[in-house]
């Protein structure tokens, strides 16, 4: 139910309160860290909603009119249950801000949110936030964000799941990887055709990175696809496969870079398939990140891209 429209608001019977207690508009106004004619202005307001004078003005100060204690005094039990709700608003802000708990992709999770929570870290707002993180595949983060586990979540798929927004923090960039004696290795380019005809070591179903090659293979004439020669749930243990001669493997550029640069691994060209991908923060709809969370995602948006530009832009 909507309030009478003569009530005024909390900020003006405050000041009238303050005025009343320390018997001038100067004071009082300095007490709430306005100026005078701020101060007066914010009176004459209450003055015009009421349609009655409630202070008195003198030379040795002010002080309330017959009608202004009356309102004073009703005043005083709102005003103290404003602070009071203020306080617990506070207290639930904190309770909020003590924890974090966030889910991310393994890519995601693996090579860019450790840098990210360093940052949140350093400030001091969040320094003594504790962080959780759950980790796995794009499918189970947008799961534990519609499910209230987590207050925020980074995925690696094309588009946000059904219930949930999303905004770019990075760029990425999928690349094809083999064995230094695989007869890809000394490739000077793959075409995209051949690549969708070869089994390949994938993530499972539900992965981000997975899903992120079918949709660009997706671009390509329709044909047949072989099944996956391994499916593995970690980036990781694709990777040693791969490195092991059990076959190309596709993956993050974000996670092959150590073993690229040591030679481990290779990587040969791809013509004709677009393996960019963006990077997405991930919230419940009709929501906004509060507290820590948007903090995070502050980090994550602005030295995300960054961090993951040169893999993938």
């Amino acid at each position: 139910m909507p309030l009478p429209p003569r009530v005024p608001d909390l900020a003006a019977l405050d000041l009238l309160l303050s005025v009343v207690e320390l018997g001038s508009l100067g004071r009082a106004a300095q007490a709430h860290g306005i100026s005078q004619p701020s101060a007066s202005s914010r009176i004459r307001y209450l003055e015009q909603l009421v349609g009655l004078p409630v202070l008195e003005r003198s030379t040795l100060g002010s002080r309330p009119t017959e009608a202004g204690a009356l309102i004073a005094e009703w005043a005083g039990p709102v005003v103290e249950s404003a602070r009071r709700l203020g306080a617990g608003i506070d207290t639930l802000r904190e309770q909020r801000d003590a924890r974090l708990h966030v889910a991310a992709s393994q890519t995601v999770a693996e090579y860019l949110l450790p840098r990210w929570l360093v940052a949140l870290r350093a400030r001091p707002a969040t320094a003594d936030t504790t962080v959780t993180l759950e980790a796995g595949n794009s499918a189970g983060v947008a799961e534990a964000v519609l499910a209230g586990r987590a207050g925020l979540g980074f995925i690696e798929g094309p588009r946000a799941p059904k219930g949930l927004e999303s905004r770019p923090v990075a760029q990425d960039r999928l690349v094809v990887v083999v064995a230094p004696t695989h007869p890809w290795a000394g490739r000077g380019a793959l075409a995209a055709e051949e690549l969708a005809g070869a089994r390949l070591i994938q993530r499972e179903p539900g992965s981000g990175t997975r899903t992120s090659f079918e949709r660009a293979l997706g671009t390509l004439p329709a044909g047949p696809r072989p099944e996956p020669l391994l499916e593995l749930s970690s980036t990781t243990a694709i990777k040693t496969a791969a490195a092991a001669g059990a076959g190309p493997a596709v993956l993050s550029s974000l996670a092959v870079s150590a073993e690229l640069a040591a030679g481990t691994l290779k990587s040969p060209p791809v013509t004709g398939l677009d393996l960019r991908r963006t990077l997405r923060a991930v919230w419940p709809t009709g929501t906004r990140p509060a507290g820590p969370a948007r903090d995070l995602y502050g980090i994550a948006r602005h030295s995300g891209q960054g961090a993951a530009g040169g893999a993938g832009a």
